[in-house]
C-alpha cells in the first residue's frame, strides 16, 4: 500500500468508534472510493466493456483489482478471468503486484493464490483463472461471468492473437447476470485498443500519468518528462494519449510495436554506427544509429546515440563512444555536407574502424521504402522503445515527405543507412563457412 494511501486510511478512521473503524478498515474498498482519482473508478450507465487508458503510473492497475476484488467480495458465484499478455505478467502484476489483488485486499477477505491451477479463490467461494492472451485457445470452452484484461495494447499481434483471445473471452462471458469487462492498458492503437474504442458498449477512462501523482515519487515524474520530453511516445506513455497513425506514414505505431525484441542478443555477425551529419552546430540534429545483423540475416536496432545542436567535435565523440560502446566494426556517415570534412572530423575523434562515406541520390523518404519493407517482413526488431526515432520513422512519408516532429528526420535517416548497409548492400548476407 502506498504511504499517501496509508496516510489517507488512517485519517478517514481515526475520528471513527471502535466498531465503525473495523468495518472500514475492513472494507478498504468504500475508503479507495473516496481517495481515488476519477478515472479509477467505474464509469455509471450501462456498459459491457470499461476501458482505462491511462499513462504510466496512471493508476490502471489499481482500478481493475480494486473492481474485481468488489466483484468477488459481493458475489460468490463469481467467475472471473484475469488475462495478460503472459501467464508470467497475470501472476506478478494483477495477483501479487503491489497494486495486485493481494495486496489491496484486506487481511480477512483476501484470496487465497493456487499457482499451479493459475486460480484464485476468495472465502466466500468466488473464484478467477488466470490466462495468458499468447495462447487464445486456452480461452475457448471455460466460461465466466466477469474479466480483467490487463495491458490488452501489448497483447501479442502475430495472427491477431489479441484479437483470438478478445474473441473467445467474450464467447464463453455467459455466466451471471451482468457480464462484464474491464480493459486497462497504456493507450496503444492496435486493432484490438481501436475495436473497443469504436464499440458502442465501451465506457472510457483515463488520463495522463500526472493525474496520479499523490501517490508517484516526484523524481520518478521528472526523470521521464526530461527522458521523453515533448514527444509522441510521451504524449502516449506518459500523457495517455492515443496516438492516431499518420495516413501514408511509411512506418505505423503497430509495426513497430510488433517489431519490439526482449532483449540484444550475443549471435551479431556484424554491428555499424550509422551517422547523418548536421549541416550546422546550430542547426539540426546529427542522427546516430548502432543496428546488428544476425546470423539468420535479420537486424537489430540497438540504439539511439544522437545529439542535438552539436559541434562537430561532439558529434565525432559521440559516433566514437558509440562505436567503442557497441564494439561496431564500421562507421557509415553520409557525406553530401561534405564528405572530405565528414572524414576528417571523425578521424580526429580517434575513429579507427573502417568509414564509409555514402551520398544520398534521393529523399530520405524514398530511401527508406525498401527499408520499411524489412519491418513488414518481420526481419528487423528494436531492442527497447526509441522515442525520439521512432516519431521520425512514422512521419516519413511514401512517396516522399515529413510530417514533423523537427526539421528533418536525421534519426531515421540514420536508422536507414545502418539498415542498409547491414541488409541491402552486396555484403549484407552473412557467410556460412564449411566446418
Amino acid at each position: 500500500m502506498h504511504e499517501v494511501e496509508k496516510r489517507d486510511r488512517t485519517h478517514v478512521t481515526a475520528s471513527m468508534d471502535g466498531t465503525d473503524a473495523r468495518i472500514a478498515a475492513r472494507d478498504w474498498d468504500n475508503l479507495f472510493s473516496l481517495t481515488a482519482h476519477p478515472g479509477q473508478l467505474p464509469p455509471s450507465g450501462d456498459w459491457r466493456v470499461w476501458l482505462v487508458m491511462g499513462g504510466r503510473g496512471f493508476g490502471k492497475t489499481r482500478a481493475g483489482a480494486e473492481w474485481v476484488r468488489s466483484i468477488a467480495e459481493s458475489d460468490p458465484f463469481a467467475r472471473i478471468a484475469l488475462v495478460a499478455t503472459s501467464l508470467g505478467e497475470a501472476r506478478s502484476v494483477m495477483v501479487e503486484g503491489e497494486s495486485g489483488l493481494i495486496a489491496c485486499s484486506p487481511a480477512g477477505q483476501r484470496p487465497k493464490f493456487e499457482p499451479s491451477l493459475h486460480r484464485l479463490r476468495w472465502p466466500n467461494g468466488a473464484q478467477a483463472i488466470l490466462y495468458s492472451a499468447a495462447e487464445p485457445e486456452s480461452l475457448r470452452g471455460p466460461q465466466h461471468s466477469h474479466a480483467w484484461c490487463d495491458e490488452i495494447g501489448k497483447w501479442p499481434q502475430a495472427h491477431d492473437r489479441a484479437g483470438q483471445c478478445w474473441n473467445n473471452l467474450t464467447l464463453g462471458l455467459r455466466l451471471g447476470k451482468e457480464q462484464r469487462i474491464v480493459a486497462t492498458t497504456t493507450p496503444r492503437n492496435t486493432a484490438l485498443v481501436r475495436r473497443l474504442i469504436d464499440s458502442e458498449n465501451t465506457a472510457i477512462s483515463g488520463g495522463p500519468t500526472r493525474d496520479n501523482a499523490l501517490n508517484l515519487p516526484q523524481t520518478f515524474l521528472t526523470a521521464m518528462e526530461q527522458e521523453f520530453g515533448n514527444s509522441l511516445l510521451a504524449r502516449q506513455e506518459l500523457g495517455g494519449e492515443l496516438i492516431e497513425e499518420i495516413e501514408g506514414a511509411l512506418w505505423s505505431r503497430a509495426l513497430l510495436e510488433r517489431s519490439r525484441a526482449d532483449a540484444a542478443v550475443a549471435d551479431y555477425v556484424r554491428i555499424v554506427v550509422a551517422v547523418d551529419p548536421p549541416a550546422s552546430s546550430d542547426g539540426d540534429e546529427c542522427g546516430i544509429v548502432v543496428a546488428g545483423l544476425r546470423n539468420d540475416g535479420s537486424s537489430v536496432v540497438l540504439a539511439d546515440c544522437s545529439v542535438s545542436k552539436a559541434s562537430p567535435e561532439r558529434w565525432a565523440r559521440a559516433v566514437a563512444d558509440a562505436a567503442q560502446i557497441w564494439a561496431a566494426d564500421r562507421v557509415v556517415a553520409e557525406a553530401n555536407q561534405g564528405g572530405a570534412m565528414v572524414a576528417s572530423v571523425l578521424r580526429a575523434a580517434e575513429i579507427s574502424l573502417p568509414l564509409k562515406l555514402v551520398h544520398a541520390s534521393r529523399g530520405k523518404a524514398a530511401r527508406a521504402e525498401p527499408v520499411a519493407a524489412l519491418y513488414e517482413a518481420g526481419r528487423v526488431k528494436h531492442c527497447g522503445t526509441f522515442a525520439a526515432l521512432e516519431d521520425q520513422m512514422c512521419a516519413l512519408m511514401a512517396g516522399g515527405g515529413y510530417e514533423g516532429p523537427g526539421r528533418s528526420a536525421d534519426r531515421a535517416d540514420a536508422l536507414v543507412w545502418a539498415l542498409t548497409e547491414l541488409m541491402l548492400g552486396q555484403q549484407a548476407r552473412p557467410r556460412i563457412s564449411a566446418i
